[in-house]
């Protein structure tokens, strides 16, 4: 009986440093390399099982084994689950770290540049040339309004508010949710500081977003925009046309693609935004400006400029009365000629 015992304690213990030495070399090999280079953009569909993603990579040489992978994922990561989407990962790669991204979702982003001063339509066009959405599914997503009804009610699409950056978006990511991020971007930008300032210079967010997406238009230079903002503020103070004309422009497109320049004409087309015809500011923004932009519309210069024309540079003459602006007009004019 004492001799069974004793066997049997041997057999139990023999069993215990089996398994631990079964679970140190599964821990070992599932972390080694196999020494591939390279790397390989893998593709999880979404409900996909671990089996079959196994057999993938196996195929796509990411991981050396099969069964090695599986049994990891058992003993390791179940009965979680791998998320779908593409991802970029080196060939023999270490089985632990595959499943590590797999199960953490790291998927492979892509960035998009979205520049300021382009409208919805334009901001719709590189995300689509980036292979994301279509123009449909980016057409509706910009004329629902109701992430910022709250903020601006009378928007009946999110011009102004697309905030123009980098974004890192995964593949396949919906339109909608990639317009939802922009707006959620700029809500983080324009923030509670933003919204009192607005309301100390008794300006609505929409007026506000409006007055910057022209100075955005008009100047693209830094240290001109809160200098353009006090031309734009002054008129508005003195009941001047605003007569700017990136306005014009934007309701020209608003009835197709538009290519070249103002022709003299133009200046007499019947629109509301057109600032030409009608004072005051356009009913809403006419592009998407960035933070500079929205800083110089709350923050103007401190100057009494009522004018101001290209020197054809990209930069601007300022003006402070109409004989000077004449004389600017006439100068930079005969330099075009």
């Amino acid at each position: 009986m004492r001799i069974f015992v004793k066997t049997a304690k041997a057999a139990l213990v023999l069993a215990q440093i089996a398994v631990l030495g079964g679970w140190v070399w599964l821990y070992l090999e599932s972390r080694s390399p196999a020494g591939a280079r390279g790397a390989v953009l893998f593709e999880v569909a979404k409900g996909k099982a671990v089996r079959a993603i196994a057999a993938d990579l196996r195929a796509a040489a990411v991981v050396r084994k099969k069964t090695l992978f599986l049994l990891s994922y058992d003993l390791f990561y179940a009965p979680r689950n791998v998320k779908a989407g593409e991802y970029e990962l080196p060939k023999g790669a270490r089985i632990r770290d595959v499943l590590d991204k797999l199960i953490e979702g790291k998927v492979l982003l892509h960035p998009v540049t979205v520049p300021e001063g382009l409208t919805g339509a334009e901001i719709g066009e590189r995300f689509i040339a980036a292979g994301f959405g279509d123009r449909d599914a980016f057409g509706s997503a910009f004329r629902d309004t109701a992430d910022i009804a709250l903020w601006d009610s009378k928007a009946k699409n999110l011009e102004g508010y697309l905030y123009p950056e980098t974004y890192l978006l995964p593949k396949g990511l919906p339109a909608a949710e990639i317009v939802l991020r922009m707006t959620a971007q700029f809500k983080n930008v324009f923030g509670a500081a933003e919204r009192a300032r607005s309301a100390e210079m008794r300006m609505s967010l929409r007026e506000v977003v409006t007055l910057a997406s022209l100075i955005e238009k008009e100047t693209a230079f830094p240290e001109e925009k809160k200098l353009v903002s006090a031309v734009f503020h002054n008129r508005l103070r003195l009941g001047m046309k605003l007569e700017c004309d990136p306005t014009i422009l934007y309701a020209l497109r608003l009835q197709g693609p538009r290519a070249g320049r103002l022709r003299t004409k133009d200046l007499k087309y019947d629109s509301p935004y057109n600032t030409y015809l009608y004072a005051g500011l356009p009913p809403g923004p006419i592009a998407n400006p960035g933070r500079e932009s929205l800083e110089a519309a709350l923050y103007p210069a401190a100057a009494d400029y009522l004018y101001f024309v290209s020197r054809n540079d990209g930069s601007h003459q300022f003006s402070r009365t109409l004989f000077e602006h004449n004389r600017a007009v006439k100068k930079y004019q005969l330099q075009i000629r």
